[in-house]
């Protein structure tokens, strides 16, 4: 259904600078993105490794497809569909523990430091590579993305109140997180497995782009994340990515934008 023919556009609508970004093809370095910055924090990668079929080569790819249309929902969903997917996600949390070695303790899916955690490496990824890429022109709309996203967070249970409103609220969080962060082995795990994904056999030739978006993906984490996981930072490693990001998002300007999905 197009944009314009919906009265209910959700949490943001097609005004939303969120809609501008999500609608580009690059956000798939950022996902990627994500996903390494959120294993940094030990419980929050432990929790998922011993919960989630990501790590189950039969299971990945449908577990993969079930998490994009979360966030697809999000995004671009009517309030009530917002709402389900959110329940969903909520109840699935609530309903699992994980086990910390470090501490010798069990802990929730759902607890508070985690999922906030979450919520930040994903919408730290996706508004550095939205403004490096040249998606967004300048910093006021990358902290209306920000400010934006926290509608987001309430939907997985954080509190509005709770999510930075701003970069710059980012930047602080990171800085008082850091303390608590490094690569456990399931972390390190997940990496180098995200670099041989299970994709089915009509996606392999998607396997000889992987490597490197991947890559591309890696080296986009900040410098102490990278140092984090034990890889030497260069001095042209910042201008080298974000050169790339502008030639991948150029080129896929070429392309038909994604369309807004079939379920909303």
């Amino acid at each position: 259904m197009a944009a314009r023919a919906r009265k209910d556009t959700g949490l943001f609508g097609p005004g939303s600078v969120t809609w501008r970004v999500h609608g580009e093809h690059v956000m798939w370095v950022a996902g990627v993105r994500a996903l390494y910055l959120q294993s940094l924090h030990p419980r929050v990668m432990r929790g998922t490794f011993q919960n989630s079929a990501l790590f189950d080569r039969k299971k990945a790819w449908a577990r993969f497809l079930r998490t994009t249309e979360f966030v697809s929902i999000r995004t671009f969903g009517t309030t009530a569909q917002v709402e389900r997917a959110g329940a969903r996600v909520r109840a699935i949390h609530a309903s699992l523990t994980g086990y910390d070695p470090d501490t010798d303790e069990t802990f929730r899916l759902d607890d508070p430091e985690g999922l906030l955690w979450v919520h930040c490496g994903e919408i730290d990824s996706y508004v550095d590579i939205a403004r490096r890429s040249g998606i967004l022109s300048n910093d006021k709309d990358a902290d209306t993305y920000v400010a934006e996203s926290r509608r987001a967070a309430e939907v997985v249970g954080i509190p509005y109140s709770d999510a930075p409103a701003s970069r710059a609220d980012l930047a602080d969080y990171f800085a008082t997180m850091r303390p608590k962060l490094y690569a456990c082995r399931e972390a390190r795990q997940g990496v180098l497995s995200s670099f041989n994904p299970p994709f089915p056999l009509r996606l392999a030739p998607l396997r000889l782009a992987v490597p490197t978006l991947n890559f591309l993906a890696f080296c986009a984490l900040p410098r102490w994340a990278r140092r984090m996981y034990g890889i030497p930072t260069f001095p042209t490693t910042e201008l080298t990515v974000t050169l790339s990001l502008r030639s991948i998002q150029q080129a896929s300007a070429l392309l038909p934008r994604p369309a807004i999905p079939a379920h909303v």
